[in-house]
């Protein structure tokens, strides 16, 4: 990202482990032959149930973006740079895995469903799949909600078991997939198949149509780069080799910059990181800016039902509604064979931005502002 964020974070040290290894077991596999015998040993043991979690991690990330963009929106950017830029450069790299995990599922032969009425998860919400631990708001920028932000990015521990399913960080969801894969395609191909990788390769988003934030999207052919794609998605979240730092400094030559969790435990405190910090405590670096009272006082998770049909926030509420679901359409038409499409959506994402804002500068007739609710309409 070239802005002052990425500026400032930019001496850290590089370090060469990504996120937590695979088991012994399992790199063997990515080395050699699956031997006669082999058994698959994950929870996720067939390529449906392999596609309906690559579907759900989709899901996953799709419904941070909402929560980011709305604590985004309600912000006074002038007052609040600092914040304002690390919550928008995590949203647009949410948008980036999203996009990540559709390229996995087309590669393994399935089809993204981005465009169906409840793939937008009703607020508040626990996190897709989870141990339902805590929940998720569309709410105004304020301590709860960095709290929340940090529950969402938590980094799994060094022993937390693979989560398919009621996982409690995304690190454990996401090592689940990756262990799935190993083996289904190790077991695929014990048995004369080809692997699981026999998707259409042009079905791939490529990174000459995507734009935003830090990282890289990458075409996915073959298992590494699968592997690879995960690595990223963890690594930006959670950190690299339980370091601050995020993995596209590593993967990609970028400036150094802080994973997610780091961003935002950076906003809690008002106050950097130094590049030598450690990762188990708060960072120690100079103090930073943060105005919790500068942002719009918008009420918690609103809904079109909140208002009298027909009445002004009602048709603005409808209006934003309407305006990302068409975002939707659009990702999920780039997502399911026309990728050159993805840049239709840039220009919706600037018309929600100003939805969003007219929504904030209307009363809610209960004392608040309104806000967006993202809803689908269908």
């Amino acid at each position: 990202m070239n802005n002052s964020y990425a500026t400032q974070t930019s001496r850290g040290r590089l370090r060469q482990r990504l996120i937590r290894p695979l088991e012994p077991a399992l790199q063997a596999l990515l080395l050699a032959p699956a031997p006669e015998g082999f058994r698959i040993g994950g929870t996720i043991k067939t390529i449906e149930q392999l596609r309906e979690h690559l579907q759900t991690a989709i899901e996953l990330e799709h419904s941070t973006i909402p929560v980011y963009l709305t604590t985004l929106y309600t912000l006074d950017e002038r007052k609040n740079q600092f914040a304002y830029q690390a919550i928008q450069g995590v949203a647009m790299e949410e948008m980036l895995h999203m996009i990540q995990v559709c390229n996995i599922l087309n590669a393994v032969g399935g089809s993204p469903a981005i465009n169906k009425p409840d793939f937008i998860p009703e607020y508040p919400t626990p996190l897709p799949h989870s141990d339902d631990a805590f929940l998720v708001s569309l709410q105004k920028f304020s301590p709860d909600a960095i709290d929340t932000f940090l529950k969402i990015e938590m980094p799994a521990g060094k022993c937390a078991p693979p989560e398919a399913n009621h996982y409690a960080t995304i690190g454990q969801f996401y090592h689940a997939i990756r262990i799935a894969l190993v083996e289904l395609d190790a077991h695929n191909r014990l048995h004369g198949g080809p692997g699981i990788f026999t998707g259409d390769p042009a079905r791939q988003v490529l990174p000459e149509h995507y734009y935003g934030g830090g990282g890289k999207l990458l075409p996915v052919h073959e298992l590494q780069d699968a592997l690879l794609g995960i690595e990223e998605i963890v690594g930006q979240g959670e950190g690299v080799d339980g370091t601050i730092i995020d993995t596209d400094s590593v993967l990609f030559g970028q400036d150094v910059e802080y994973a997610h969790y780091f961003r935002f435990n950076e906003v809690k405190y008002g106050r950097r990181y130094r590049p030598d910090d450690n990762a188990k405590y708060p960072p120690t670096g100079p103090a930073v800016e943060v105005d919790w009272q500068a942002a719009a006082d918008m009420a918690p998770n609103p809904k079109m039902a909140d208002y009298p049909e027909g009445s002004p926030v009602w048709k603005q509420t409808r209006e934003f509604n309407r305006i990302y679901t068409s975002l939707l359409d659009q990702l999920h038409i780039a997502c399911n064979g026309q990728p050159a499409s993805l840049s239709g959506a840039i220009p919706i994402m600037y018309q929600l931005k100003y939805q969003a804002q007219a929504l904030l500068n209307l009363p809610n007739g209960r004392g608040g502002r309104a806000g967006p609710s993202f809803e689908y309409i269908a």
